[in-house]
């Protein structure tokens, strides 16, 4: 068995965004911060003597790790992921690295060791962020240029007075960690990169890295954020994404992805090979948005019912045309392809997939469970391979009507 096996079958994952920049919101002093609020202090060159204030007054009292755990289980997801420390260099964990940590504010609880631990006891693979080169609050670290003369830095002296040890007590001290999520390399040498990557294989030779370790040392790849492939890739891969328009929490956004949303660029993502990791910014007390987890919990429940469609699926052929009507997922194990309705037709209600050479058996609506007439044919003067669906009048399922499409063989598509 390959370390991968369980990153291939999981599929989807929570992400959680947490840290002393939740407080702040997105504002400084009423001003609102351009682009992600965890990003404030770089993005508004906020001193290092006045953000590290935020400390003084972090105490999420209403932070609960079951709470996450327990929903990232009944969302559907099967693995977590946490910003053990950004790039503002604050540590959500008990480091004895630097004082620049959770347990020297008013809250003064490990908040890893409570999500680990919660991961372990609930059965939810357990993974951590780490920025590895950004660290605003070390002078040595890459980013903070307001308060720290760039032409005195030596990047060397963070990363083995800091990142090493902080990364070899993140893999020593919180029990097995699935997968090591790093960020923004940028140009940050390739002999760090290397000796970062063995360190974490010899703490936890199981434990995953993603390509943003830089220069091909990780096991997989991760795509740009918010981010979908155009074609099915048969590499492992996976998509961070944000619920709403920020990782951390932002006091004036109150927007969030549908439940249609959400499950739309799943279905996307898992039909072209990859995973979704998906992203909740808690607030300054530990709590998510409302109207994220409203929507979480929708597309939940429709994964109860449609989860073969997703979960044991591989990447789909590259059929040669775009799906107005929505998009598929692929079985290899049951021979089953599934089409995933979401702009449901008029008159006659009918779906056409062109280029599906392989023969089918049968075809299931799985709403419940009825078989659908279809029509597969080949015209040979046009070279083209037509399968024609056909649905109720009725749509059973606004958010994703799912159709199964059983197959003889293996699904192949013709190219043009």
């Amino acid at each position: 068995m390959s370390k991968l096996d369980w990153f291939k079958e999981a599929k989807y994952g929570l992400f959680i965004h947490f840290g002393i920049y939740a407080l702040p919101g997105g504002e400084w002093h009423g001003v609102p911060s351009p682009h992600g609020s965890e990003w404030i202090m770089k993005n508004m060159k906020i001193p290092y003597s006045e953000y590290k204030e935020l400390a003084k007054k972090f105490d999420p009292k209403s932070f609960d790790p079951y709470y996450y755990v327990r929903n990232a289980k009944k969302w559907g997801m099967k693995y977590l992921t946490f910003t053990a420390k950004h790039h503002d260099g604050f540590a959500m964990y008990d480091t004895k690295v630097s004082d620049y940590n959770v347990m020297n504010t008013p809250y003064g609880k490990d908040i890893v060791k409570q999500l680990a631990d919660a991961c372990a006891e609930e059965g939810l693979t357990f993974c951590i962020y780490y920025s590895q080169m950004q660290d605003w609050e070390h002078p040595d670290g890459e980013g903070n240029n307001w308060d720290f003369d760039p032409e005195k830095k030596d990047f060397k002296r963070y990363f083995y007075d800091k990142c090493i040890p902080q990364v070899k007590e993140l893999l020593t001290n919180y029990g097995k960690v699935g997968m090591m999520w790093f960020d923004t390399p940028y140009d940050m040498p390739e002999e760090l990169c290397r000796e970062l990557a063995e360190v974490v294989r010899a703490c936890q030779p199981d434990c995953l890295i993603n390509s943003r370790i830089g220069y091909g040392y990780g096991d997989f790849r991760e795509v740009a954020d918010n981010t979908i492939p155009v074609l099915s890739r048969r590499d492992v891969w996976e998509s961070p994404m944000t619920m709403n328009s920020s990782w951390g929490y932002i006091k004036r956004d109150k927007t969030s992805k549908s439940s249609a949303d959400v499950l739309q660029n799943l279905v996307r993502i898992v039909g072209k090979g990859g995973n979704l990791l998906l992203n909740l910014g808690p607030d300054e007390n530990g709590l998510p948005p409302k109207v994220c987890t409203d929507a979480l919990d929708s597309a939940g429940k429709w994964l109860e019912k449609y989860g073969d469609s997703i979960f044991g699926t591989t990447n789909i052929p590259n059929f040669p045309y775009l799906l107005p009507w929505g998009d598929l997922t692929y079985s290899a194990i049951r021979k089953t392809l599934y089409f995933h309705v979401k702009n449901y037709p008029a008159f006659p209600h009918r779906v056409l997939l062109t280029g599906l050479q392989t023969k089918v058996r049968s075809v299931t609506l799985m709403y419940d469970g009825s078989k659908l007439k279809y029509s597969q044919s080949y015209e040979p003067g046009r070279d083209e391979h037509r399968l024609y669906v056909f649905l109720p009048e009725v749509c059973p399922d606004p958010d994703d009507t799912v159709v199964a499409v059983e197959l003889e063989g293996e699904a192949t598509a013709q190219t043009i």
